[in-house]
């Protein structure tokens, strides 16, 4: 296993890039998914996204139940429309913190290292860390919600098509 470099900066291309599925899980994947890993745990990251270290996978590390799990294709098909404001910090943006408005509760799917498809209902401080790992799988970063707030009632993905 390896600490791998993070990429840094709100302008770099990489951390602006979308995430590619991937069709299997292999060797290679795996080893990457280790390697995020001991990264996220040796930077006291809540998370890592396969950006943040100038990869193109959609893959990424997110603290759920106070446990670092990788997550295999995720997405986020539902969100509530009840908001909670917290304060963000990212590893790729290290001295910045944001109050960020985030959806209070979301279903995550995703894959297991296993392979196995796996459905989640998240809330709180999981549903958050998901969120932002999610977000840099899409190229969005914690300044990017500077701009623009959700509404009361105003989804994160309404918002986020206007950034």
């Amino acid at each position: 296993m390896a600490v791998l470099p993070i990429l840094t900066g709100e302008k770099n291309p990489v951390l602006r890039a979308k995430t590619k599925k991937i069709p299997r899980i292999t060797k290679g994947i795996l080893k990457l998914l280790k390697d995020m890993e001991e990264t996220a745990q040796s930077s006291n990251g809540a998370g890592l996204a396969a950006t943040q270290i100038g990869r193109s996978e959609r893959i990424c590390i997110a603290r759920i139940g106070q446990k670092l799990t990788a997550l295999i294709n995720p997405e986020i098909p539902w969100i509530s429309t009840t908001l909670e404001s917290a304060e963000e910090g990212c590893l790729s943006l290290p001295d910045i913190w944001l109050y960020i408005p985030r959806p209070s509760e979301v279903i995550l799917r995703y894959m297991s290292l296993e392979g196995k498809k796996i459905e989640l209902k998240l809330s709180g401080w999981d549903a958050r860390v998901v969120q932002h790992e999610v977000d840099h799988l899409d190229g969005v970063l914690i300044v990017d919600y500077r701009a623009v707030s959700p509404k009361k009632g105003q989804s994160r993905e309404k918002v986020r098509r206007k950034i």
